[in-house]
């Protein structure tokens, strides 16, 4: 990808319409609080159910924390969308699965949304990202997001879950809304964590 271009973040869930559409909007909104222009967030499903709207209570979930839930439609993953993504951002390890039987060249720059903001925890509390330079330019912080994943695949060891399914985010399609609840209980606080990081490597 040309060096000028936004990084590119794809988050990547089954259907594309309860868990990674939450996860792509509310990473969006923050991203863009953090660095106008720097990121490209997008989301899709390993079985999509193509061209629906998102679930209206993982809607209101997106709504409640300051994003935007229209102008949606759910859409399969295919190699082509992978080629195009620097980071993906899966909501279980089946997923993550899916996307290196598509592309395994993607080994480095895959991860689950909740292994991942562990990661980025113990990055920040090993070499804090913040130098105190003032705020970096678009460019620099897509070229510092796109040296991230390989410097977190290096501390996967210390960012090991505590319990076996700790990885992953809850499926809460056709269930009821204690699902929702649970999905955003274990999704929300991930995604906090990334966009922590990210302000802080801002400058902000």
């Amino acid at each position: 990808m040309h060096p000028s271009s936004p990084f590119r973040i794809l988050t990547v869930c089954t259907g594309n319409i309860c868990r990674s559409p939450v996860a792509e909007r509310l990473l969006q909104t923050g991203l863009n609080q953090a660095q106008p222009g720097a990121f490209e967030v997008r989301s899709a499903g390993t079985r999509a159910m193509v061209g629906r709207p998102i679930q209206r209570h993982s809607a209101e979930i997106i709504q409640r924390f300051g994003g935007y839930a229209d102008n949606f439609a759910a859409r399969q993953l295919t190699p082509g969308i992978l080629q195009e993504t620097d980071l993906v951002l899966t909501m279980a390890t089946e997923h993550r699965g899916e996307v290196l039987r598509q592309d395994a060249s993607l080994l480095k720059r895959t991860f689950t949304v909740r292994e991942f903001a562990r990661m980025l925890e113990v990055l920040g509390s090993n070499d804090p990202v913040s130098s105190g330079a003032g705020p970096m330019s678009n460019a620099g912080i897509a070229a510092f997001w796109r040296e991230l994943p390989a410097k977190a695949a290096e501390v996967r060891y210390l960012s090991l879950p505590s319990v076996a399914g700790q990885d992953d985010v809850v499926d809460p399609y056709r269930r009821g809304p204690d699902a929702y609840r649970q999905m955003e209980d274990e999704l929300a606080p991930a995604l906090l964590a990334i966009l922590r990081f990210a302000r802080i490597s801002a400058g902000g």
